[in-house]
């Protein structure tokens, strides 16, 4: 009997792969083309059908729930409640305060008028004293005026004492926390001072010469009072004329934070030969 899913051009094959290499390359794919076909139009239609079955599945485990039913509650009853009596309304007889007359001054210009019958004088400055500014004058109490303080909130923990002023003070120190600086390094301001010094105030001396310059360095970076200390007189002359000559600001020496004024001492030693 002929199988129903033989292929047809199986007996072409045989002729078309005779003498040659069966056992792979085309002749196997050929060859086994209805069993693959085969099983792939098994397992399309398991997959369809599990895709089927699945919402009857889905159905019948929720189905085995149990059903939970809730009582309805009873019914409402809605009694007569008889309101109780209204009570007669309070009547408050407010009786208005008595009114005072206070002391009040006629404020208003005169026109003048020919042949005027009455004669009317404009108040005094001094009228206008204990009085209130009216249109007619009225002899009464004088008019109490009431001010309230200002009204001064305070805080827990935000006492502040008023005592006197802490003194200033502005001595220059001799120990601070962060001595004093020189804005361009204290090398650079010994090059300036050797550079500039004028030695021909010590021509004719072969000595080697010293001296300690001593100034206040300013809070503003600027330096004062520069005084020179050594055995020769011309040199110190010239030194602190050269000190003062330098230009350029310095860093201020720091204690506890705060720039403060200090002393800075600068020694010069030279060799004139």
């Amino acid at each position: 009997m002929k199988n129903l899913l033989q292929n047809n051009e199986f007996q072409l094959d045989e002729i078309l792969f005779e003498n040659r290499n069966k056992n792979y390359g085309a002749y196997a794919l050929r060859n086994n083309a209805d069993h693959i076909l085969t099983k792939s139009m098994f397992l399309g239609i398991g997959v369809f059908a599990m895709i089927a079955i699945t919402p009857l599945l889905i159905n019948v485990f929720k189905s085995t729930e149990p059903i939970v039913t809730v009582p309805e509650p009873p019914p409402f009853v809605i009694t007569e409640v008889n309101d109780p009596p209204e009570a007669p309304p309070v009547v408050v007889h407010v009786t208005p305060p008595a009114q005072t007359n206070v002391n009040t001054i006629d404020s208003r210009l005169v026109t003048p008028t020919r042949d005027a019958k009455v004669e009317t004088v404009m108040p005094k400055q001094s009228d206008y004293k204990d009085a209130v500014v009216g249109i007619e004058n009225v002899i009464g109490e004088p008019p109490v005026i009431t001010s309230n303080p200002p009204v001064i909130n305070t805080f827990p923990g935000n006492k502040t004492e008023i005592g006197p002023p802490k003194p200033v003070d502005n001595s220059p120190k001799t120990r601070v926390d962060i001595e004093a600086k020189f804005t361009g390094g204290i090398d650079a301001f010994r090059n300036t001072v050797v550079n500039k010094f004028d030695t021909s105030v010590m021509d004719g001396t072969s000595e080697t010469v010293r001296t300690t310059i001593t100034f206040i360095v300013e809070k503003d970076g600027t330096i004062s009072d520069v005084k020179a200390s050594g055995p020769n007189s011309d040199f110190n002359r010239q030194a602190e004329k050269t000190v003062k000559a330098v230009k350029g600001k310095w860093i201020p020496a720091k204690l506890n934070g705060e720039n403060v004024r200090s002393y800075f001492k600068f020694p010069i030693t030279m060799q004139f030969e």
